[in-house]
């Protein structure tokens, strides 16, 4: 649950960037942008990895 809730923090402080990026064209915000999309790729996969982990040590 600790990294679920580190995605909807990262999701809610990258918000104000994508908004700059694609309402004003701001390339800078778009920077931002992509390096937290990239975090949250390594988020979600490492909740992936915990997730297969749990459910195999309950078989």
């Amino acid at each position: 649950m600790e990294k679920f809730s580190q995605v909807k923090e990262l999701l809610a402080s990258v918000e104000a960037d994508v908004e700059k990026f694609y309402s004003a064209g701001n390339s800078a915000a778009g920077t931002r942008v992509r390096k937290a999309m990239q975090d949250l790729k390594v988020l979600a996969q490492d909740i992936r990895t915990e997730v297969t982990e749990k459910k195999n040590a309950a078989k």
